[in-house]
């Protein structure tokens, strides 16, 4: 499975929790300058992960406001005709 698609089939939930563990091990130190680039790597894949999710959610949300402003503004003009 590619990385791409790996972070694809991630929640929100799994990327997070990944995230902090692997801040978790690269602040424990002990790992070799290649293990640590790998980490750094993935937790930087993951953060991006995150990002969309977070970003979708927004999206979802502003969407959602829009709607119920308009649905608002409709039941006003109704109510002053």
């Amino acid at each position: 499975m590619s990385s791409r698609t790996e972070e694809v089939a991630l929640s929100y939930e799994q990327a997070r929790d990944e995230l902090i563990e692997t801040v978790r091990r690269l602040e424990a130190g002990g790992t070799s300058l290649e293990e640590s680039l790998a980490l750094w790597e993935r937790g930087e894949e993951l953060a991006k992960v995150c990002r969309r999710w977070l970003e979708g959610a927004r999206a979802r949300l502003d969407a959602a406001l829009a709607e119920e402003d308009e649905g608002d503004e409709e039941e006003g003009d109704a109510e002053e005709d």
